[in-house]
């Protein structure tokens, strides 16, 4: 088992898809995981962010945040 440190610096969609979904494939392989939001990333922290923008390959960050927080993965600010 690996440990990964996952950050997100940025607030658009495309960067938060890609950053949950790599998170919850690590943890869902048994990995410990671990995210860390800066800069414009704090603002995915904010529960009433819109979480259904689509990215280009038509995923979006509600597709992967959820199974993060049910989990309980730690997420940092």
């Amino acid at each position: 088992m690996a440990n990964f440190l996952f950050t997100l610096g940025k607030g658009d969609a495309e960067s938060a898809t890609r950053c949950f979904q790599l998170a919850k494939v690590a943890h869902s392989k048994g990995h410990s995981v671990n995210i860390f939001l800066h800069e414009d990333g704090v603002l995915w922290a904010n529960s009433k962010r819109n979480l259904t923008v689509k990215t280009r390959t038509g995923d979006c960050p509600g597709d992967y945040l959820p199974y993060l927080v049910e989990k309980e993965v730690p997420i940092g600010v």
